[in-house]
Order: structure tokens, then C-alpha cells, then sequence
């Protein structure tokens, strides 16, 4: 069995905390097909297992928790076969969304410590947790926009959720936030030092756990709640600029969010980085973002997971993803080139077949 997932079982009394440790440093913990077989295996066998009460869920190493999914298998999947369907990508984004379901309903106490860099699949993971610990090095973003591809992973679900236009301003911009801000936008539910991991490992499992459930979420609730950071939380960027992220991402047009945002000639370096991400993202791709966003605002979890994968198998099948991928992460030159110029260029009608379901694409098998 790979060591790219280390699973093991901590005593707690008479019971056991569930430990999940995504293990690849040198890719920042991101996340392969292997990786969430092996973390949907544990949760579904811990869920039945009565002498499991709890799990934790972290990232090797000091830098990230976990990058994302490898987004380069993905784009070998699609230049393998042009037009789909792309087997490996498909059915990664099938299997994953099946393990983001699965953390988002499952019964007991979910602990996602989310320290260093926390993106897009990353993000997947540690949103669908109970628990939400961030630390002074949390990096969380979602840049999807900038590869063609879109916030899924539950984005749809988290970030129409957030106050005011945040979850429309990130998934366009490819902003950074830290934990500061994942706090205030609901990413985040507390605000420990990366330093205190293995003391509130220590304390989870001298609780007195009990065979009730909510009995239990209601013992880890009050411990973190009376933990104090042993670290400064770093200054907030998105609450200061909530009056511009609103007046930025307003309305139903998305070519008057886009001219109002390139229009700012403020000073601030954060917003004109955020500026700059939506500028340089591929227009196709900020046209489906839109999309997909409004479309899911009401929709419930299951409904947005099954949206999420159609439009992420038509990606799959479209050459705008692996050219993205290509200019960022591949040759690195940064100058991908889009499919359209701008977004007065994309037709409505090509955007359209991005959310009908492609031919003999995967099931997403989510349990009734």
C-alpha cells in the first residue's frame, strides 16, 4: 500500500481517534486518485467502527496542508484523448467529489488541521470538515480561473455561502486570504499555532468520549473552543475591503464586473493583485465560474457535486484547461494562449454545452 496517505488509529481510553496525513512534500500533499481512494476507504470503515470517535485530517510537512489535485495528470489525461472521454481525469473528479460529499455529511467530529498552502482540492477538503483549524501560515485560495478550470470541490456550495460577493470575488480573481480572513468568510472555525498540533492531539484523545455523537461534537466543540492561539492571527485583508469586493462583483453582467474591476486604480497591492489575477485568467473560464455560480446558489449539496462533475468532464474534453496548465505549470511561460481574447468574444451558445452532460461520462454513485 502507498505511504502517500498515512492512516493510523491513536488510542482514546477505550476508543480511537482516525488520523488522515496527506504524505507527498515534494508536490505540497496534492492530491492523486490514489490519494482520495485511500482517505473515502478510511472515512466510510471508521464511520462504521464504533470504537472510532473522531478524525483528524493534516498535511506533511510545514508548507502546505495540501496544493490541490496533480493537475498534470489531469492535463495527460485530456492530451491522451482529445475530446473525451479523458478516463483518469473524469473519474478523479468522480471519486473526489464522492469523498468531498462524504466529509460534508459524515457524523463524526471531523478535525481538518488546514496549515500553509490550502488550494483548490486542498480547500475541497478541508470545507467539508466539521472542524477548521487555521494557523498563522494558512495560504487558502482557489485559482482556478487562472488554469481554465473552476472552483469545484463543493466551491459552488462554500463560496455562495460567504458574506456579501467574497465567493464570486475569489473564484474570479484567484485571491489569496489567510487565516484571519477564512475566518470571517467561514473557510475557518479556528485559529491555532501550526506549534500546538500534536498538544490538541494530546487533548482530543483525553477526552471522555462517549457512544453518542452529538454528545462527542458537543466535547470537541467546547476544546477548541477554550484552546488560545499561541500565535499573532495575521492582519485581515478581505473584511477592509469588503465595500470594494461588493461594489466590484455586483450585479448579473459579468463584462461590467470585469471593466469595473480593470477600471480600479487604487493603491493597494492586495486588490490590484486581484485585479491583475482576473485579467490574466482565461476568459472562457471566468464566463463558466459565473455560471456555475449563480446556477448553484439554491441548489443543495447533492445537486451541487452532480453539477460540478458534468462541467468538470466538459472542461476535461476542451483544450482550454491543458493550455492553461501548460503556460502555468508546464513550459511556465505564462502566456497561455485562450481560446477567446476577451469575454465579449465567448458565445453564449458554446458556454451553454459546458453544463449538458457529455456522452459515457463517469456516474457520481453519491449514497441515498
Amino acid at each position: 500500500m502507498s505511504d502517500s496517505v498515512l492512516v493510523a488509529e491513536y488510542p482514546a481510553g477505550d476508543r480511537v481517534i482516525g488520523r488522515l496525513t496527506l504524505n507527498v512534500e515534494k508536490t505540497l500533499n496534492s492530491l492523486t486518485r490514489e490519494m482520495v481512494d485511500v482517505i473515502t476507504d478510511s472515512l466510510e470503515v471508521w464511520a462504521d467502527d464504533e470504537r472510532v470517535v473522531a478524525v483528524l485530517i493534516d498535511g506533511a510537512g510545514e508548507k502546505a496542508f495540501c496544493a490541490g489535485g496533480d493537475v498534470q495528470a489531469l492535463r495527460n489525461s485530456c492530451i491522451e484523448t482529445p475530446g473525451g472521454p479523458c478516463d483518469y481525469a473524469e473519474h478523479f473528479f468522480a471519486r473526489e467529489y464522492r469523498m468531498n460529499y462524504l466529509l460534508h455529511t459524515y457524523a463524526k467530529p471531523l478535525i481538518c488541521w488546514g496549515h500553509g498552502v490550502v488550494m483548490g482540492g486542498g480547500l475541497g477538503i478541508l470545507a467539508g470538515c466539521r472542524y477548521r483549524v487555521v494557523s498563522e501560515r494558512t495560504r487558502i485560495g482557489m485559482p482556478e480561473v487562472t488554469i481554465a478550470l473552476f472552483p469545484d470541490v463543493g466551491g459552488s456550495w462554500f463560496l455562495n455561502r460567504m458574506p456579501g460577493q467574497i465567493g464570486r470575488f475569489l473564484a474570479l480573481t484567484s485571491s489569496h486570504i489567510n487565516a484571519t480572513d477564512a475566518l470571517y468568510c467561514g473557510l475557518g472555525t479556528h485559529f491555532l499555532a501550526h506549534a500546538q498540533k500534536d498538544a490538541v492531539l494530546e487533548a482530543l484523545a483525553g477526552l471522555a468520549w462517549s457512544t453518542d455523537v452529538g454528545t462527542n461534537i458537543a466535547s470537541v466543540d467546547a476544546l477548541l473552543a477554550g484552546l488560545e492561539a499561541e500565535a499573532d492571527a495575521p492582519a485581515a485583508q478581505l473584511e477592509p475591503h469588503m465595500d470594494v469586493i461588493n461594489a466590484w462583483m455586483a450585479g448579473d453582467d459579468l463584462s461590467g464586473i470585469f471593466d469595473r474591476v480593470m477600471a480600479w486604480q487604487g493603491e493597494d497591492a492586495w486588490l490590484q493583485k486581484a485585479r491583475d489575477g482576473f485579467a490574466h485568467g482565461s476568459p472562457l473560464a471566468a464566463t463558466w465560474i459565473f455560471r456555475q455560480l449563480n446556477q448553484t446558489r439554491d441548489a443543495s449539496l447533492r445537486a451541487v457535486f452532480e453539477s460540478e462533475l458534468v462541467l468538470g468532464c466538459n472542461i476535461m474534453r476542451h483544450p482550454e484547461f491543458a493550455e492553461g496548465v501548460r503556460a502555468l505549470l508546464v513550459d511556465k511561460d505564462r502566456s497561455p494562449a485562450w481560446a477567446y481574447p476577451d469575454l465579449a468574444s465567448v458565445p453564449a451558445e458554446v458556454v451553454d454545452t459546458f453544463f449538458t452532460a457529455p456522452h459515457a461520462m463517469p456516474a457520481l454513485g453519491l449514497p441515498e
